[in-house]
């Protein structure tokens, strides 16, 4: 039976598709160490005052060419969470296509004077291990070799999702509104720190409630923190670790605690605070765990999956036209 140029050209393109799919999960359950030169982000819940600043300054700095929220043909515009005839502000309350970073807050017996309260700020914590990046079978998600940051690519992007689905900490989004949606992730302002920059919400903090550098370094600067005594004061370093900046505060007492320090087999954005993390809304079920190892048991079948989709597609198409021609030299 033939088979025309244009149906060959489809199984090609499909078959082309599931050897990069198969291509890119290979060896994915392998556990992956620490970059050496790994930037991340240290955050302090006890030194947040709730400026926003961080939200304000991630948007305008994403939506830059090269940056997470960069669209071409909005270049140059800022996503809101609202825009309406005459109105446009912006009051995200989570995560979202048009928001990439941030800041909730925690507040208990709110009635009552002295009562414990605490900000938290959200945004990707760019696994050691990434779930996102083993599931993603045309590696449109990708862990940066040196600085251990987690792009993404739209251009190889089909739209499967398995990065939400896989993401222990709900992080990915996804443009539902738009005719040709991405999946939309902090990126840790990877295009300003490939000019020398790095990440816009620390740059913009005022306090050093959010901390950029090299992880080992924050992972340091975390536990000399904990090591501290209550009420003493401490210069915290303010913006980027190797800067110098500092600023004279009193030492809270610490939840003794480093998260991300190993949680899903250990994040680049590490947090401490001053009241429990499961308060703060972080899952108390995530572990230790490296996900990847949970995920490659039916991430390993996928391109097998869609070799037999393609096959079984490319054939029903194939039967159909011969099926059709026939109907036609009966008429």
């Amino acid at each position: 039976m033939a088979i025309n140029r244009r149906d060959f050209l489809k199984f090609s393109a499909g078959t082309g598709l599931m050897l990069a799919a198969e291509a890119n999960v290979g060896n994915r359950a392998d556990a992956k160490e620490l970059p050496r030169d790994a930037v991340g982000i240290l955050y302090d819940a006890t030194l947040c005052i709730g400026c926003m600043s961080c939200m304000v300054n991630c948007k305008k700095a994403n939506s830059e060419p090269g940056g997470a929220l960069y669209h071409r043909e909005t270049a140059g515009k800022i996503p809101y969470e609202y825009e309406g005839e005459e109105k446009k502000y912006d009051a995200p309350t989570g995560l979202s296509a048009d928001t990439l970073c941030v800041i909730k807050a925690y507040r208990e017996n709110s009635d009552a004077q002295g009562g414990v309260f605490s900000f938290i700020k959200q945004h990707c914590l760019h696994c050691v291990n990434p779930a996102c990046v083993s599931v993603c079978p045309v590696a449109a998600l990708q862990k940066d070799p040196d600085s251990g940051i987690v792009t993404y690519n739209k251009n190889r992007c089909f739209g499967c999702r398995y990065c939400q689905v896989a993401c222990p900490f709900g992080i990915p989004m996804y443009e539902w509104e738009k005719a040709s949606p991405s999946v939309v992730k902090c990126q840790l302002c990877n295009h300003r720190y490939a000019q020398g920059s790095y990440s816009a919400c620390c740059e913009a903090c005022p306090t050093g409630a959010s901390l950029f550098g090299k992880v080992k370094d924050l992972r340091e600067e975390a536990a000399r923190r904990l090591a501290l005594k209550p009420g003493d004061t401490y210069a915290y370093p303010v913006n980027h670790i190797e800067h110098g900046k500092t600023t004279e505060q009193v030492v809270p007492e610490y939840v003794d605690h480093i998260y991300g320090l190993d949680e899903a087999g250990g994040t680049q954005y590490m947090f401490l605070a001053g009241v429990e993390f499961d308060k703060l809304g972080f899952n108390p079920r995530i572990t230790n765990q490296i996900y990847p190892e949970y995920t490659w048991s039916y991430v390993s079948h996928v391109p097998q999956l869609i070799g037999a989709l393609l096959v079984a597609g490319t054939a029903c198409r194939i039967v159909t036209q011969k099926l059709d021609k026939e109907k036609d030299r009966d008429k």
